[in-house]
């Protein structure tokens, strides 16, 4: 079937490039399909994009099983584990975060510009570090194509969708906070940051909700 060829194409690729210095594969034993990162869920970001769109960087959790071309390149997980992807994925998706890449990206949201922009690195028993990885990993786990990873999260699967609009644009905007005071940022900081961001959006609402955690959190950071 065209999947299987698809699945032995990707794994012969891998093996392949095991060998090479310059592959994300760089000594990765990649022996069946249970080794390699299509049976595994990872984060994947939109490499065709503009400092001029509602969103420059474009990130999201994509299940176990599914394919994808050139221009949504995928991050490989070489150390660590769940938490830490949802960590990432939590700060990557954040507008703190995409303000920034908006200062550099032109056409295209390039692997040297991403690996160029700052993340902060709290340890992992830190509140805030926690609370991202919590709303991160909900809003990440829509069903149950993410049991597996939401289950090494430790978050429950399906709590944060578009059926409960209310909760989840609130998880937004507290990631949104939360990013920000990870960054080190003030409170004029982000106004600025939401008052610069995208020509003619309407950020009010959105930036009220973000104050009310960003005060909430602040005596933590």
């Amino acid at each position: 079937t065209d999947t299987n060829r698809i699945e032995t194409h990707l794994l012969t690729k891998a093996k392949n490039a095991s060998g090479n210095s310059r592959s994300a594969f760089f000594n990765q034993k990649v022996k069946s399909l249970e080794d390699h990162p299509i049976s595994k869920s990872r984060i994947a970001f939109r490499d065709v994009t503009n400092p001029t769109n509602s969103r420059t960087a474009i990130v999201c959790l994509l299940p176990p099983g599914v394919t994808f071309a050139h221009k949504a390149p995928y991050l490989l997980r070489r150390m660590g584990d769940e938490q830490d992807e949802a960590y990432l994925l939590g700060i990557l998706s954040s507008v703190p975060f995409d303000w920034y890449s908006r200062r550099w990206v032109e056409l295209s949201l390039a692997f040297y510009i991403l690996s160029l922009t700052p993340i902060p690195r709290p340890t992992r028993d830190h509140p805030l570090r926690q609370r991202v990885v919590e709303l991160s990993g909900r809003l990440a786990a829509v069903d149950e194509r993410f049991g597996e990873w939401a289950e090494a999260v430790g978050v429950p699967v399906g709590t944060l969708t578009d059926d409960n609009p209310e909760e989840k644009d609130a998880a937004i905007a507290e990631l949104d906070a939360l990013s920000a005071l990870l960054y080190g940022l003030d409170w004029d900081d982000v106004t600025h940051i939401f008052e610069t961001f995208h020509r003619g959006w309407d950020y009010t609402e959105r930036l009220a909700k973000v104050r009310l955690y960003f005060d909430q959190w602040k005596g933590q950071a």
